[in-house]
This record gives C-alpha cells, sequence and structure tokens, in this order.
C-alpha cells in the first residue's frame, strides 16, 4: 500500500506511520499485562472510546473461558463480547449434538435448572483480570421452536456476566417476540448483520418492537456489501447502536476481501473518530477475520489491530 493514505471524511490513517508507531510499540503490547506487575491490567479505552474484541477472532487459539481471557488479556484488551457457549461450557453445559434430540433435551433442562452462581464466578474471573464483559452472543435466542424459559435463562445469564447485551443474527420475528422481554430485564438485544444489510434495513419496524432492541453493526460487512458509507448508518442510527465489529474489508465494487486494518475500504478510523467526538456508548469490537501468516498468530494480530485503533482515536 505504500505511502498512499486512508482518508475518509476527514480522517487520515498512513499506512507507513502506523507500521513506525508497530515498531515503537515493540513486544510490550504482546505479552499478558501480568508480566508488568501484580496490578498491571490491560487498558484499550482510548479517548474515551472503548476497544473491545470478540470471542471469534481467537478461533485458531484454545477456546476454553481460561483460554480466552489469557487471547484477551495478552491483546491489550480490556472488553469482550464473548460468545454464549464459552460461558456456558465453564458454567458445566453438557453440550452436544444440536442434531440428536436426546442431547439438545439434556442441554435444554441444564439450562432451565442452571443457578447463576458458576457465571457469576466467570463474571469475577474476567473483572479480576481487568476484562469486561459487555456482550453475551447468544445467536438462537428468539427462535421460532424457543421456548419462554430458555429465552429467560439467557436474559439471567447476561446478567449474571455483567452484560449490557445480547447479540443475535437480524431477524424481525424474534424482535417481535423479544422486545418486551428485553424491557422486562433491561437488557439491550443487538441485532448483528452479515451481507444481508443495507442504507435501508433499519428503516423498517425491526427496531419498533421494544426500546431495548438495538443495533450491533458489523461495518465491515456492510462495506462488503454495499458501494455507499457505512458512516451514514451510524450516524443515523447512533442512539440504537450498541457496539460496532470491527473489520477492514474492500467494498462491494471491489470483490469484498478482507483485509488487515489499513488496507480494505472499510472506514475503521472515521467511525472511531465519531463515536469520539460525539462521546457515543458505543463498543468497538474488533473481529479478526483476514487470514494469519504463518510467523504470527491471532494474539499478535489483534494486538496490531489494538494499536490501529489507538493511533486512529489519538
Amino acid at each position: 500500500m505504500g505511502d498512499r493514505m486512508m482518508q475518509s471524511h476527514g480522517v487520515s490513517l498512513s499506512r507507513r506511520s502506523f507500521l513506525g508507531s508497530m515498531a515503537a510499540v515493540g513486544a510490550a503490547s504482546l505479552v499478558p499485562a501480568k508480566v508488568f506487575g501484580a496490578d498491571a491490567k490491560p487498558d484499550s479505552l482510548f479517548g474515551g472510546v472503548q476497544i473491545g474484541v470478540i470471542t471469534y477472532s481467537y478461533r485458531s487459539m484454545p477456546g476454553d473461558a481460561a483460554s480466552v481471557l489469557k487471547h484477551v488479556v495478552a491483546s491489550g484488551i480490556n472488553s469482550i463480547e464473548l460468545m454464549g457457549n464459552t460461558a456456558e461450557s465453564f458454567a458445566g453445559c453438557p453440550g452436544g449434538n444440536a442434531k440428536d434430540p436426546a442431547q439438545v433435551k439434556a442441554m435444554l433442562d441444564w439450562r432451565l435448572a442452571a443457578p447463576m452462581e458458576k457465571f457469576e464466578a466467570l463474571r469475577k474471573l474476567y473483572q479480576d483480570a481487568g476484562v469486561g464483559i459487555h456482550i453475551v452472543k447468544f445467536g438462537d435466542i428468539g427462535g421460532k421452536d424457543m421456548s419462554d424459559g430458555q429465552i429467560d435463562y439467557y436474559f439471567r445469564v447476561a446478567k449474571a456476566l455483567g452484560a449490557k447485551g445480547i447479540t443475535r443474527e437480524i431477524d424481525e420475528n424474534a424482535a417481535k417476540r423479544l422486545g418486551p422481554v428485553a424491557d422486562k430485564h433491561g437488557i439491550l438485544i443487538g441485532f448483528h448483520n452479515h451481507m444481508q444489510i443495507n442504507a435501508t434495513t433499519y428503516d423498517g419496524p425491526i427496531l419498533t418492537y421494544g426500546k431495548n432492541l438495538a443495533i450491533n453493526l458489523d461495518i465491515g460487512h456492510y462495506t462488503a456489501a454495499n458501494d455507499d458509507s457505512v458512516l451514514a448508518v451510524i450516524e443515523k442510527y447512533h442512539d440504537r447502536i450498541i457496539s460496532l465489529h470491527l473489520k477492514d474489508r474492500k467494498n462491494k465494487a471491489n470483490k469484498g476481501a478482507n483485509l488487515p486494518f489499513g488496507q480494505g475500504d472499510t472506514p475503521v478510523p472515521a467511525a472511531l473518530q465519531y463515536i469520539k467526538k460525539n462521546k457515543l456508548p458505543i463498543f468497538g469490537d474488533i473481529e479478526l477475520e483476514y487470514a494469519i501468516s504463518k510467523d504470527s498468530d491471532a494474539v499478535k494480530e489483534v494486538a496490531k489491530c489494538v494499536q490501529f485503533c489507538k493511533q486512529a482515536l489519538a
């Protein structure tokens, strides 16, 4: 990419200057904070904007709750969108094959009877390391065949983990069902997008079924699916967005490739600057999806993304 400047709505960030700053940061950002002292903890709050990460970023590495915590701390991050199965496994959920009725029943029975103490213990484990669980992902919540009891369980888990919201894919039928329940519990439901989104997706009634229905906007996927700027969507729905998923993809005209931060068409710096300028309570969560070279790993790559965001918010 050379000296080409990445510019979007007044925000520019030179790839060369970013790489230079990374060299200055050196290995310090790639090792656990605990190495520097008993009280050292990760900090990824930059300019008032909370940068986090989603569990999926570490899919190439061990994925139990304790290992994920180590990855997050080693990346220099203090906030996470945690996958529900990671939390449930820690709490003792039996797991199983979703196509086996007996195993599905065993999981449901466990959920309906599960005490919250294990989830509270997981929250404390993460908090003690300096990491907050701001969102938990239960991708099937509100499905047409899901019992009211299981939906209530998911909300209770979110509360026990200290999460502000639960994420799932865009679904208007789920919104109709979950809106009143989310309002009762005071927990946000953040609708996540893949490539099915455009500038008019949220002009429909999906957000009208409850005041706690919200948007988990993946700005990389939006960019790959469209040729217009996602910044207009952020500005329009800023008061309904709980979080952005941060990745850098080419736009639709450029085939939507997933690339390291700063090499695609996604206006990551401009989006973060908009949150900073307007002091919005929107999380910016890194979702590592580009290919990792053989001499690196997910922790090192996420740490690079963190530094990119830090410089974008400087």
